[in-house]
């Protein structure tokens, strides 16, 4: 993929269609290093498929038979001089602390490194297309505070209005592009 933000959009996908109820999206940028964590608390995986997630000719969908989500995530990582790692615990093991958590390393001072992308399109879409579930979103970089976003707080807050109504999606929108344009602001 061109974005980083398409890779973490299709892995959150993953995680919805895993059930989770709460997926965390967790960038940690550093002058060298970015790393990508997306942890939710879907059904999980079991130790076999843990294995096998990262090849391409592997894919539970029954609409095609390979999946590259992983594999092009894992590959774009090492060319990067990164890893990939995935872990896992699935419900039937563990009923009560179950999930799945990926986490992507990127060097960034890699000449192979791909852009990030635009991470808030990513959450706009991600919430537009998933209203009922919760995403808790972070971006911290070198300088300046993070930018965070907390689906349940909106929730708390607006009470019964949908969060994929368009009025909603304008200010989750405006929301995270000026937290984006205070962090550049003071680099």
């Amino acid at each position: 993929m061109k974005e980083l933000s398409l890779n973490i959009l299709d892995v959150t996908e993953n995680s919805v269609k895993a059930g989770a109820a709460l997926t965390q999206i967790r960038l940690e940028q550093t002058a060298e290093a970015l790393t990508i964590t997306i942890e939710d608390d879907g059904c999980g995986m079991d130790a076999e498929t843990v294995k096998r997630v990262t090849d391409p000719f592997y894919t539970t969908r029954t609409t095609r038979s390979v999946g590259l989500g992983l594999p092009l995530l894992r590959l774009e990582a090492e060319q990067t001089g990164g890893t990939l790692t995935v872990s896992s615990r699935h419900e039937a093991a563990h009923p009560t602390n179950h999930g799945t958590i990926v986490q992507a390393v990127f060097c960034t001072n890699h000449i192979d490194c791909p852009p990030l992308g635009d991470m808030v399109a990513t959450m706009v879409t991600l919430i537009q297309g998933h209203p009922e579930r919760d995403f808790l979103f972070t971006h911290t970089r070198p300088d300046g505070p993070p930018v965070e976003l907390d689906t349940r707080q909106l929730r708390q807050i607006l009470e019964d209005v949908p969060l994929d109504g368009y009025e909603v999606l304008q200010w989750i929108q405006g929301y995270l592009r000026e937290a984006y344009a205070a962090e550049d602001a003071e680099e």
